[in-house]
């Protein structure tokens, strides 16, 4: 079996459409992965790149240890399973089954032996003399997975297999085919527009639009954790309700309020700790999402609740077990069409009620989630990007959250009142500030936990699980930002520093040995070249460039080069630069440096000045195609 790795994957065709754009994911072995989507988002174009039925524009694929971007459909050791099933009409399904078998030229005794174990598996073994006309959708499904899994593939691939069927049989070979995927302990790849299908089936979940990856997570976190509001809409029947409001902190409570209506609540701050603060102004418009579900019209609900809304029914779905109550915030509203005041509410159907009724229903404040209007991307995530506190500099000391420290040299501003951003991960465990330990949580690989510095809430993210009650913590000052009267003051040093180069081909003559004697040789060597200095660079990087670009685009593309401040060296011999500064944070020193136009940084614990080289660890460089900004490496 073998596990797949898509490394910056694009297709772009010849009219500059990007069907997918920078996709990027390791799938681990004998792993249930589903990707999921509207029409035209872009799934099945990367299941084909996979497959090797479409062209790879730019990137690397690979299936185990080996880059198949180049490879032929039939040698990279995949199956896969069709939507029209693409059975040959003329042939019984045994025939079916071997076909491919036959074609491998595979012994009849081997070849009979995995027909018959294949049907075993599927329970078809009494159809194996029928025709596909005979048989009915799902019997020839599963002839077409026999087809496929015969072949004992490192990966199977399926194409959204299950479309053509109705409901009930959909039901029934969601499960046949989860239970294949026990059964044969391979890795399954399955393309559909089909959310329940996602969720009941697949061990992560990939969801895409307009060919970018929204998110990749497990069923479970991307119903609980959507990173945006296609996502929260997009997984989850009915959809979720989505209003538009504001938020308003006051001490230690923050006022919701929905547009369009009278509709306001008052909830803890405590159950809003991880909303970005810029949204608790009562000013920045949000969007407040809450699924049916968590809406409850019960009477023991509404009375132990503090968060109540009215709601005017319009109209209802009776589902046996449990009513879809449709209605509207906004007591004019009508209830059927979509609007930012529209509700639905999953009810278990104790009451009956009436259209034109005005109840009150329950809001689950615990299950909120909150997006950007213009984005959409949420703002209140799972795992917080950035910790939002006030401040005061004075005298080249920074005091928030009741700790004060001096600013290292290369933070050093004036005195002022703002706010202090501090990223997550710029948060250090060994510091001098002792901060109490409230929770630590595995979020999507993520180890988050939630600290209380002098009582106030701090959000940090580790590599290893912090599994004491306190810690010592400090920050890591290149990577804090603050702001006064609306203008930063401080700004984090970049992470990446980016080149303009070009491909190069260059033809020398060297010494050699040939049959015992030294002559001189023509030698091609393959790199980039920035300014006067050329970097050669390996067979596989070179076949990467000619893969994404074709071998005449290669040298006249505009390419950029990127390269972390830690993969940069100052050098004897490199790009030409001028050491402008030394940055000193304290525990880490980085150089300023002007390369053209750019400013770029590399860490050392060295004075310069005046004309320096700089040289790139080419083994972790990023190289970007800037005219569609395609990531090749």
């Amino acid at each position: 079996m073998a596990d797949v790795s898509l490394k910056h994957v694009y297709k772009v065709y010849p009219n500059g459409t990007k069907a997918v754009n920078d996709f990027n994911m390791e799938i681990r072995d004998k792993e249930f992965i589903v990707f999921v989507g509207p029409s035209g988002c872009g799934k099945s174009t990367t299941l084909r790149m996979i497959a090797g039925l479409e062209d790879i524009s730019a990137g690397e694929l690979k299936i185990g240890e080996l880059i198949v971007n180049d490879m032929e459909p039939k040698d990279r050791d995949i199956a896969m399973v069709f939507q029209n099933y693409a059975l040959y009409p003329h042939m019984t399904v045994y025939e079916n089954i071997a076909f491919g078998l036959r074609l491998r030229k595979l012994p009849k005794d081997d070849i009979h032996k995995k027909v018959v174990e294949a049907a075993e598996i599927l329970g078809i073994t009494d159809y194996l003399d029928k025709k596909p006309k005979e048989m009915s959708g799902g019997q020839r499904q599963r002839v077409a997975l026999g087809r496929a899994i015969v072949r004992e593939p490192k990966v199977m691939l399926l194409d959204e297999p299950l479309s053509n069927l109705d409901a009930k049989l959909r039901t029934q070979m969601r499960a046949e085919i989860s239970k294949l995927h026990t059964k044969l302990q391979t890795t399954f790849i399955y393309v559909t527009h089909d959310q329940v299908e996602a969720m009941t089936m697949g061990t992560r979940i990939v969801v895409m639009k307009d060919g970018f990856v929204q998110q990749i997570d497990t069923p479970k976190n991307l119903y609980s954790y959507p990173a945006n509001k296609f996502v929260a809409g997009f997984i989850g029947t009915p959809q979720m309700n989505f209003f538009e409001g504001t938020l308003l902190k006051t001490g230690d409570s923050v006022a919701i309020k929905f547009d369009n209506s009278d509709a306001e609540i008052t909830v803890p701050y405590s159950l809003l700790y991880k909303a970005k603060p810029a949204y608790l102004d009562g000013k920045k418009k949000v969007i407040i999402g809450l699924r049916a579900e968590d809406i409850s019209l019960a009477k023991e609900n509404i009375k132990n609740s503090k968060a109540v809304i009215k709601v005017k029914i319009s109209h209802k779905e009776e589902l046996g077990s449990e009513t879809i109550i449709y209605g509207d915030i906004n007591m004019e509203g009508d209830g059927y069409g979509e609007s930012p005041t529209r509700v639905i509410i999953k009810d278990g159907g104790e009451r009956d009620f009436s259209a034109g009724e005005t109840v009150e229903a329950a809001l689950n404040i615990e299950h909120i989630h909150l997006f950007d209007k213009d984005t959409e991307q949420s703002v209140l995530p799972r795992v917080p990007e950035f910790n939002d506190v006030e401040c005061e500099v004075k005298d080249g000391k920074l005091s928030f959250c009741g700790v004060e420290l001096e600013l290292p040299q290369a933070v050093k501003c004036e005195d002022l009142k703002g706010e202090l951003l501090i990223p997550t991960d710029a948060i250090l465990f060994d510091g001098k500030w002792k901060a109490d330990v409230v929770s630590c949580e595995n979020a999507g690989g993520v180890n988050l936990s939630a600290l209380r510095l002098n009582g106030n809430r701090l959000y940090a993210v580790s590599t290893e699980a912090v599994e004491s009650k306190s810690v010592k913590i400090g920050i890591d000052f290149k990577k804090i930002t603050v702001v006064s009267e609306g203008e930063e003051k401080i700004s984090p040093m970049p992470q990446t520093n980016g080149f303009p180069c070009k491909f190069v081909k260059k033809k020398t003559r060297e010494l050699a040995e040939v049959n015992g004697k030294m002559k001189k040789k023509k030698i091609v060597r393959f790199g980039f070249e920035i300014g006067d200095a050329f970097f050669e660079t390996t067979d596989e990087t070179s076949q990467k460039i000619f893969a994404a670009l074709g071998i005449k685009k290669s040298f006249t593309a505009a390419l950029r080069m990127e390269c972390g401040a830690d993969n940069l060296s100052v050098s004897e011999v490199g790009i030409a630069a001028e050491a402008v500064r030394t940055l000193d944070y304290g525990t880490e020193k980085y150089l300023a440096c002007a390369v053209g136009d750019n400013t770029v940084y590399v860490k050392t614990d060295k004075e310069y000045s005046g004309s320096i080289c700089l040289l790139p660890d080419l083994a972790q460089v990023g190289i970007v195609e800037t005219e569609r900004e395609i990531k090749i490496i």
